[in-house]
């Protein structure tokens, strides 16, 4: 059997934890920010933990399952 590639475009959009949680950035902080509450704003920075279906799709990208 060959080695599987990585997707390339999801390594560089998601993190695999220690634990195997998927992290991504959330989305909706592009532009448009000024019409934003401040904290929302806030909240958006931190990194997004995957729904388990998503994160296992994720995984199988990135070849780790």
């Amino acid at each position: 059997m060959p080695k599987l590639k990585t997707h390339k475009g999801i390594a560089k959009r998601v993190r695999v934890t220690r634990n195997g949680k998927v992290l991504a950035s959330r989305p909706g902080r592009r532009h448009l920010m000024s019409g934003k509450p401040s904290k929302r704003r806030r909240q958006l920075r931190r990194k997004q933990v995957m729904a388990p279906a998503q994160a296992r799709r994720m995984k199988r990208l990135l070849g780790l399952m």
